[in-house]
C-alpha cells in the first residue's frame, strides 16, 4: 500500500524545483532567470529528440534528465561561487537523494537514486549523453538570455565553459550550429566543440 504522506512530500519537494532558480543565471542578474524545473524539463525534451541511431535507452535518458537536478530542491543550486568543494557538494547532494528516494516505495526509490548516481558518475552511455545536454542547455539557455536581454556577448563565459567539453556527436552538432547562430548575430567568436 502506498504511503500518501511520504508521496506528497516527494511531490511537493518536486515541485519546489519549480521555485529553485538557476544560481548562474542568477549571479550574471539575468532577469527572471529559469528555474531548476524549467532546467529539467528541456532537457528531458531534448533527451526525447535523441537520434535512434545513437543506440541509447531515450526512455532511461529522460527519466535521468528528470532526476538528476532532483536533490536541489533540498540543498538549493550549489556553485562553485558557493565556496563549496565537488566532494561536500556531492555528499550534501547524496543525503538529499536518499531522503528523497526514502519518501517512495523501494523500488521507486532505487530506481530514482541508481539514475541519480548513474549520472554523478557517469557510469553508462545514456549518463554521458545526458551530461551533455546538461551542458548544452546552459549554453542554449545563455544564448536566449542573450538575446532576450540584447546581451551580446555578454554570457561568453558559459560557452568558453563548455569549449571541448562535449562527449556524444548529436550534443557537439547541436553545439556547432548554436555557435553558427552566435557567431551571425555577431556574439561569438570561438568554437564550443
Amino acid at each position: 500500500m502506498t504511503d500518501l504522506p511520504k508521496l506528497f512530500e516527494f511531490m511537493s519537494l518536486v515541485g519546489q524545483l519549480k521555485r529553485v532558480h538557476r544560481a548562474g543565471w542568477v549571479l550574471r542578474n539575468v532577469s527572471e532567470p529559469e528555474s531548476v524545473a524549467d532546467h529539467m524539463y528541456r532537457m528531458s525534451v531534448m533527451a526525447f529528440l535523441a537520434d535512434d541511431k545513437t543506440g541509447l535507452d531515450k526512455n532511461r535518458c529522460i527519466k535521468m534528465a528528470l532526476v538528476h537536478d532532483m536533490a536541489e530542491s533540498l540543498v538549493g543550486d550549489l556553485t562553485p561561487a558557493d565556496a563549496i568543494s565537488k566532494e561536500d557538494k556531492h555528499k550534501h547532494e547524496e543525503t538529499a537523494m536518499k531522503y528523497i528516494c526514502g519518501l517512495l516505495s523501494d523500488e521507486l526509490g532505487m530506481e530514482l537514486f541508481n539514475l541519480w548516481e548513474d549520472y554523478e558518475y557517469m557510469r553508462s552511455r545514456e549518463a554521458i549523453f545526458v551530461k551533455d545536454l546538461d551542458k548544452f542547455d546552459m549554453i542554449l539557455q545563455a544564448h536566449e538570455y542573450e538575446q532576450l536581454g540584447k546581451r551580446s556577448g555578454d554570457l561568453q563565459e558559459f560557452f568558453d565553459g563548455t569549449k571541448g567539453k562535449f562527449q556524444t556527436t548529436q550534443v557537439q552538432e547541436w553545439a556547432e550550429e548554436l555557435d553558427r547562430v552566435r557567431m551571425k548575430s555577431g556574439a561569438s567568436n570561438s568554437s564550443i566543440k
